[in-house]
C-alpha cells in the first residue's frame, strides 16, 4: 500500500496509507487529521485544506492552476510549496509524498 506522511501543526509527524483516486485532503480527513478543515469538500473554493509540499516533492504533484493559485494568494502562510490538497490526485507515483498542514489563517 501507498503512503503520504502529513506534519501537523504541532510538528508531529504522520504516516497515512493513501489509495490511487483519492485527493491528498481526502486522505488527509480519512487519516482523521481534523484540524485539516477542507469546508468546501474539494471544490477548490475555500482554502482550508491549505499545505506547504515537501521541496523534494514538488515536481511530483505538478503546478498548482490559475484558481487554486488564486485562493492561495489570500492566505497569509502562502509559499511557493504552498497547494490546496484537494487539488493533488494521489497516484502510486506520490508514494512518500510529504506535506504540512498550514497554519490556520
Amino acid at each position: 500500500m501507498s503512503q503520504i506522511i502529513v506534519t501537523d501543526r504541532a510538528g508531529t509527524d504522520h504516516t497515512l496509507d493513501a489509495r490511487p483516486g483519492l485527493s491528498v485532503m481526502e486522505i488527509i480527513r480519512e487519516g482523521r487529521l481534523d484540524e485539516l478543515l477542507a469546508l468546501c469538500g474539494g471544490a477548490c473554493s475555500c482554502a482550508t485544506c491549505h499545505v506547504h509540499v515537501a521541496q523534494a516533492d514538488l515536481p511530483r504533484t505538478g503546478a498548482a492552476t490559475p484558481d487554486e493559485l488564486d485562493l492561495l494568494d489570500s492566505s497569509d502562510h502562502f509559499t511557493p510549496s504552498s497547494r490546496l490538497s484537494c487539488q493533488i490526485p494521489f497516484t502510486a507515483a506520490l508514494d512518500g509524498l510529504r506535506v504540512t498542514i498550514a497554519p490556520e489563517d
